[in-house]
Parts: C-alpha cells; structure tokens; sequence
C-alpha cells in the first residue's frame, strides 16, 4: 500500500516524536539512578584557578564563576538528598600538602557548593539536593586548584616525578578527574617520584556519624 505525501509527514514525524520520547526517558532515567553529565571543561581556563606551588588557599572570589562553569549550583544551604564524604591524601614531593577548611563555601554572599570541605581533616563533604555522582575533578575546581591526569597545581608530570592517584589503596587508572566520589572513600593524590608513593594510604577511620 503506498502512503500519500501527507501521510509519509505524519508517520515521519511520529516516528521522530516517539525517539524523542525514548531519548528522553533514557536520559531521566539515567539522572534517577545517579547519573551526570560528564563536565569537559578545561580546568586551566577556570577563573582563579591556582596554578602555582603549595600552598592552596580555599579560592571563592570567583567560586561562583567556576561552579556555574562547571555546571553545577549553588546552594543556599548543605542538601540532603545525598550525603556522603570522602578523605582525600595530598602528597607533593614526599610533603602532605593541606586540604583547606571552607572549600566550596562563600560566607559573605551566602552560599555553598554541594560538595565542600568544613575544615582541615581532609574530609570531603558531598551533601546535595539532588542524587547524582559527583568527581574528584569537580572538587578541584571548586577548591579553585588546577587538577588533570597530569598536573596538580603548579606540579606537572616530567621525567621521574609523575602524578598518581589511588582510590582505598588501588591505582586509579584512566583519567582521575573522573574519579566518581563515593561514601567513605580514601583518595590519595600523589606527585613526585617513585619514592614518594611507595606508602600509599588505603584507608580512613572516619568520626562517628560521618
């Protein structure tokens, strides 16, 4: 049966109306089981990145800049719909570097990132409003610190000094600006030579309640 010209135009926009409709319940159900959006930004083009030596202060002149960059929001208070934490390790040269207190969190406008530090233990808050994953990469751009496969900062891989991550001891391999946070995690950056990541910290006894 051949269809007319007007009936080809209604199946062919049927057709396009239905794969829009399967396009969009894959994406829907992709957010509801935690999903994100991978964030491709370059992290060297962020306002107030730190590219520099240790140390690295918690930068939030241009917070609100880079989160909206990076696609994510900015809270008006901590969100309750995932909350999680993590430790993170910093190691430069055999140094451990502090993570700072208030990372992610602007006092004087007042707002706060869904993932953010409260102080200097090197526990990573995650407390959003919405349930999705959240990465290592995304952490350091909010901290307003230069982080790729490559660099940390000011330290970039040449010759014998090279950056490592490790998630709960094990390498992580790929790109560790991925790294999707997860409860109880310990994260260990680490950059120098091979002698400094011989001890590698597998493990974090976290505070009761955390």
């Amino acid at each position: 049966m051949k269809l007319s010209a007007k009936s080809k135009t209604k199946s062919a926009g049927i057709m396009v109306g239905a794969i829009a409709l399967v396009a969009l319940f894959m994406s829907q159900a992709f957010i509801s089981q935690g999903g994100a959006a991978q964030n491709d930004t370059d992290p060297n083009k962020l306002p107030g990145i730190q590219t520099g030596p240790t140390p690295w202060i918690a930068e939030v002149e241009n917070l609100l800049a880079r989160l909206q960059a990076i696609h994510l929001p900015a809270l008006s208070a901590e969100g309750n719909a995932l909350h999680i934490h993590q430790h993170l390790d910093l190691i430069v040269n055999g140094t451990q570097v502090p993570v700072p207190a208030d990372i992610g969190i602007n006092y004087t406008s007042p707002f706060i990132s869904p993932v953010h530090t409260h102080d200097e233990t090197g526990i990573i808050h995650v407390e959003s409003d919405e349930v999705r994953d959240f990465t290592l990469g995304e952490f350091f751009d909010i901290w307003g610190v230069r982080f790729t496969k490559d660099c940390v900062g000011g330290y970039c891989s040449k010759g014998a000094d090279t950056l490592k991550v490790y998630s709960n001891g094990k390498p992580v391999t790929g790109d560790p600006r991925k790294l999707v946070l997860q409860s109880h995690q310990e994260i260990a950056v680490i950059y120098g030579s091979e002698a400094a990541s011989k001890s590698v910290p597998s493990s974090y006894l976290f505070p009761p309640g955390t």
